[in-house]
């Protein structure tokens, strides 16, 4: 086995491959993310280092150098910059977004070729996660799962009646060595209203779906060329002949693996679930980026990402980035956001926090993507 210094709850894992897709805008967060740099290359919690970086953190010690991150064109270099110890060949870059499943799949297919028994593991580049000795132990009986041919997701047990995340059905527990916790999936649930989340939560029968997914490369490649054969033919293509990924890439069908893979397989019976029992948040949007920062010292309610000498507050509570340099003063407001940039400002609720994507549309409709 590969020894690693300083592992979490064991020595790396045999035959495990991270694959980080790092894509997306993070639209949401703006004018913090843009599409020339994402939410994930920011530190947003005030940890010191990017969410990328502490994605990086958390599964080395699981896998040592097998981990292998996928990134936009625009964003190579400072993936580079950030992960100084990510191996060359390592980092894959695809020419435009295509959807998680074109991304997550060129990844297995590589490493199919590499290793015909390699386990990949997706992790997302811009998700927060505590008690990483929980998710380490998480992450070994879902690959104990994924060797006997499941498509493996990790659950997150619902805190609130969210509407903005999908749900999986959690069926029977799964006599499986290694994975005491293992569950058959009866199915995938798209993000519900409100009222049907608290039934769901009422029920116990259910967790969030965080996309995250462990499986065999060769497995989930199959299981692709069922519902989508060209889409896993052109991988395949692209990762025996890495010169034509710029000529096969635009003609690959554009889904996430949730669609392509993963519901049609919890139907067959294929996939299987193991809790993930670790505070997780993917950082959506702003309201949720405020409760993962501290409250300020001199003003109960208000969170601050940046400078605190910078924001000028009294009777306020919400969310201030001062990102311009200049102070930002906010008197008498209650759940506010302001997000104050060098060449945009953000002022906004928190309760109308997932509507700041509509802005960013908003923009491009306009004839501004320059600010996006």
């Amino acid at each position: 086995m590969r020894q690693i210094a300083g592992d979490m709850d064991g020595p790396a894992i045999d035959g495990l491959w991270a694959v980080i897709p790092a894509g997306g805008a993070g639209t949401r967060l703006w004018p913090v993310s843009r599409s020339s740099s994402p939410k994930f290359l920011h530190d947003l919690t005030g940890a010191g280092r990017s969410l990328l970086q502490s994605t990086w953190e958390r599964l080395e010690p699981l896998c040592g150098e097998h981990i292998m991150v996928v990134a936009g064109v625009l964003h190579e270099a400072e993936v580079r910059a950030q992960l100084p110890r990510l191996p060359l060949a390592n980092l894959v870059a695809e020419p435009s977004p295509r959807g998680s499943m074109a991304a997550i799949g060129m990844a297995a297919a590589m490493l199919e070729r590499r290793d015909p028994d390699a386990v990949i593991g997706s992790f997302a580049a811009d998700h927060v996660i505590g008690e990483p000795e929980v998710f380490a132990k998480c992450v070994r009986e879902a690959v104990a799962v994924a060797r006997t041919g499941y498509v493996v997701t990790i659950g997150i047990e619902p805190t609130f009646p969210a509407t903005g995340f999908g749900y999986i059905r959690v069926g029977d527990p799964l006599a499986i060595a290694g994975a005491p916790n293992g569950r058959q999936v009866r199915s995938f649930v798209e993000k519900p209203d409100e009222t049907t989340a608290r039934g769901f939560l009422e029920t116990g029968g259910y967790q969030w779906n965080a996309g995250m997914f462990v499986v065999r490369a060769s497995v989930l490649l199959d299981l692709l060329a069922d519902v989508h054969p060209k889409l896993a033919a052109g991988l395949r293509d692209i990762a025996a002949q890495p010169a034509r990924l710029a000529e096969l890439w635009p003609g690959l069908t554009n889904v996430a693996i949730d669609h392509a893979v993963a519901e049609p397989a919890a139907a067959l019976g294929r996939v299987a679930v193991v809790p993930g029992r670790f505070t997780w948040d993917d950082v959506g949007d702003f309201a949720s980026l405020g409760s993962l920062l501290s409250e300020a010292a001199a003003v109960p309610g208000l969170r601050i990402l940046g400078e605190v000498d910078l924001v000028l507050a009294k009777d306020t509570t919400g969310v201030v980035v001062p990102g311009s340099g200049r102070t930002v003063a906010v008197l008498g407001l209650d759940d506010i956001v302001v997000v104050d940039t060098p060449d945009a400002l953000l002022v906004t609720t928190r309760e109308r926090a997932q509507d700041v994507k509509s802005l960013v549309d908003l923009l491009k409709a306009t004839g501004r993507a320059d600010l996006t």
